[in-house]
């Protein structure tokens, strides 16, 4: 009995131990600089359980497990013809920092939309979102807030850009935005304007300066002439005093009115012009810095003018090529088409009067002299109506015969003769076709010659 029980004893211990171990070895600890996220049956933690610092256990089957890094990841974004609220084009080169946030809520959507990815892919992802927002500030902000108010600028990023990430669960750790550029040099002619303003500034203070230089210098040079002139005085007074006592009282009392009263009149007109003086040289100096800063304000302007109508001549140029282009084309098109057409209509006549003539030199048994003697005849009417209208054209108004009746040496009158030339005057038959090259069939000619031989 005492075996047994120390049997089941030991049994019991083992599978105690190995129990223990089985946990153990179920249990996951996280790293520092990573995200434990457990996936499978959770039970109401939704579709992962996220676990930063510590450890969990990871039940078998039902379970398992990944890890998500907190390693930063920068992302460079180098924003180009990005559209300000004044529709100037400007390039924001940009270096944003970016890691998986360890909120719960980022944690959990993290888990949800970056487990398995690779780091390239998640700054792929990110930075879709960076260039749509910084696209999206820009837009708000005119290029001197741009250029000069980088706070304002960062602030407007962060708080835009934030929202944003938080939805995939990463966090903006760092922006860094370098120097900003623009197509038409206007933040070059702004640099410009401030440095000019700056300078004009520091001018005015030096001016300001040697001002109250000169002022202290005129007020000791006064101090020095006023001690002298009391001095003096005092030296004329005694003197005076001494003649006084000689000489009338009366004169002695005016003697000293008329000294003061030169004396006030001179220290009020020198008090006058160096108040003059001095107030001149401010208000010049204020002119020139206003001229200037005007100066280069027009400057900016002209140059921001000129790019914009240069830019605006190149691409009606470009236009107006490419429609002359165009154009031209048409036109070639047009000419090639009407040629091809004229071709072709030219090639049908022809074909068709090739094909008649085939068929005639065909119908004439194969002779071409024949084929052409047809053709011919066929003209005929045409040569002897030709032949008619040349005689028809010969206007004879009135003919007069003076003949005695007197024969000649055939036995014809004169008269007779005449006619019978007047009618030989016109081509026979027989010469029509010589002069063509045709000759008369054979029984035309031979009716003409035995016609002539019975006349003789």
């Amino acid at each position: 009995m005492n075996e047994t029980i120390i049997y089941g004893s030991v049994i019991g211990v083992v599978v105690l131990v190995l129990l223990i171990m089985a946990l153990l070895n179920r249990y996951r600890r996280c790293p520092s600089d990573k995200i434990l996220v457990v996936y499978g049956t959770t039970g109401d933690r939704g579709s992962a359980k996220c676990v930063h610092g510590g450890g969990t256990f990871v039940w078998p089957v039902i379970q398992d497990y990944a890890y998500l890094s907190l390693t930063p990841i920068g992302i460079d974004a180098n924003l180009t013809n990005a559209l300000s609220r004044q529709n100037i084009r400007v390039d924001v080169p940009c270096r944003f920092t970016v890691g998986i946030s360890t909120e719960p809520e980022s944690m959990l959507a993290a888990a949800e939309r970056l487990l398995g990815l690779q780091s390239s892919q998640i700054q792929e992802m990110a930075r879709d979102i960076l260039f749509g927002q910084l696209r999206l500030v820009i837009a708000t902000m005119s290029i001197e807030e741009l250029n000069s108010d980088r706070d304002k600028f960062l602030e407007a990023i962060t708080a835009n850009v934030e929202v944003e990430l938080k939805k995939i669960g990463l966090r903006l750790i760092n922006v860094n935005v370098t120097d900003i550029k623009d197509e038409s040099g206007y933040i070059e002619a702004l640099g410009q304007e401030a440095a000019a303003k700056a300078i004009n500034e520091a001018k005015v203070r030096v001016a300001e300066q040697e001002k109250v230089g000169e002022i202290g210098k005129a007020e000791a040079v006064r101090e020095t002439r006023i001690r002298t002139a009391e001095a003096n005085a005092q030296a004329v007074q005694g003197e005076n005093e001494a003649k006084i006592a000689i000489a009338n009282s009366e004169a002695n009392r005016r003697e000293r009115e008329a000294e003061a009263q030169r004396k006030a009149i001179a220290a009020e007109k020198v008090a006058q012009a160096q108040a003059l003086e001095e107030a001149y040289a401010a208000e010049q100096k204020a002119e020139d810095a206003r001229a200037d800063r005007d100066r280069a304000s027009q400057n900016a302007n002209v140059i921001v003018a000129q790019e914009i109508e240069k830019r605006r001549l190149v691409i009606a140029a470009e236009a107006e090529a490419e429609q002359k282009r165009v154009n031209a084309k048409g036109e070639a098109d047009a000419i090639y088409a009407k040629m091809e057409a004229e071709a072709k209509g030219l090639y049908e006549i022809l074909t068709k009067q090739a094909d008649g003539y085939d068929r005639m030199i065909k119908a004439a048994g194969g002779d071409a002299t024949k084929a052409y003697t047809l053709l011919l005849l066929e003209k005929l009417p045409e040569l002897v109506k030709t032949q008619v209208d040349a005689i028809k054209g010969i206007n004879i108004d009135k003919v007069t015969v003076w003949d005695g009746g007197a024969g000649t040496a055939n036995g014809q009158t004169s008269t007779a003769n005449f006619l019978s030339g007047l009618m030989k005057s016109v081509p026979p038959l027989n010469d029509l076709f010589d002069q063509a090259g045709m000759a008369l069939p054979e029984y035309l000619a031979k009716k003409k010659d035995e016609k002539v031989e019975t006349e003789k």
